[in-house]
């Protein structure tokens, strides 16, 4: 099992194929891409632990990708790759969320020094989310309370709760069944087959009151897993089930 999946998003070719060998030789699962909007279509929708951007790109530049990434994931941990010369970039960078940067050029030992402290520092990282508000209810994932519209209150198993929390934390990406088994469950699915996930989220949607055959709060995106609806508000239901066009068995 790799240590972590690293996207390399870098327009210099013979960059990105250095750093991409530096990293598979660590242990590392590598994805990449050669310009900045094949990043940032990657990074919003992968499984991936860690993004080593470049800033200047043809496209779409690194700075913008960044500021686009924090509002679709912005516990995803980025380090820039900058060139010497470019101070104020790497200023604004920090400034608009980069977890670290690493100036060309630079050798292997470094840069991996640093994605190690940044996954670290990751992985050590509070939970965030403490409340969310869905369709007809709210959750407090502290005491992992539902309270209904109604005035109804119903208390989260722990498995579910998480995996809720997971989902909210990856508002408009599908969660692949392994990456529950990874993330949430903390086992290699390699290899794993089983229906823990589906049962897991059959049970989540019971407590929420959501209708299975017609989910409008955890959907079913064929293929790729589940994921929580954008908008649980009663237009943005109806929203999200077109964009989940196909939902049903993942």
């Amino acid at each position: 099992m790799p240590l972590a999946r690293v996207l390399v998003v870098e327009d210099d070719a013979a960059i990105r194929r250095g750093v991409c060998d530096a990293l598979e030789m660590s242990g590392y699962a590598i994805l990449q891409a050669a310009d900045g909007r094949e990043g940032f279509e990657i990074a919003s929708a992968a499984e991936i632990d860690l993004v080593l951007l470049d800033i200047s790109m043809p496209r779409r530049d690194g700075l913008s990708v960044l500021e686009e990434l924090r509002l679709v994931r912005p516990g995803l941990p980025v380090i820039f790759l900058t060139a010497r010369g470019e101070p104020e970039d790497r200023v604004r960078g920090l400034r608009l969320g980069a977890d670290d940067y690493v100036v060309k050029p630079f050798n292997a030992a470094e840069l991996l020094a640093r994605v190690e402290a940044v996954l670290r520092r990751s992985a050590e990282r509070p939970k965030t989310i403490e409340k969310l508000v869905l369709s007809g209810c709210s959750i407090d994932f502290a005491r992992r309370e539902v309270v209904f519209a109604d005035g109804r209150r119903a208390v989260l198993a722990q498995r579910e709760a998480e995996v809720l929390e997971y989902l909210a934390s990856n508002r408009g990406r599908a969660i692949s069944r392994d990456e529950f088994l990874q993330r949430v469950w903390g086992i290699d699915p390699r290899g794993t087959h089983t229906r823990t996930v589906d049962m897991a989220v059959a049970r989540l949607r019971e407590q929420l009151g959501d209708d299975s055959t017609k989910p409008g709060i955890v959907l079913t995106v064929r293929g790729r897993g589940y994921m929580l609806a954008a908008d649980t508000g009663e237009d943005g239901v109806a929203e999200s089930q077109e964009r989940a066009a196909g939902a049903g068995d993942a």
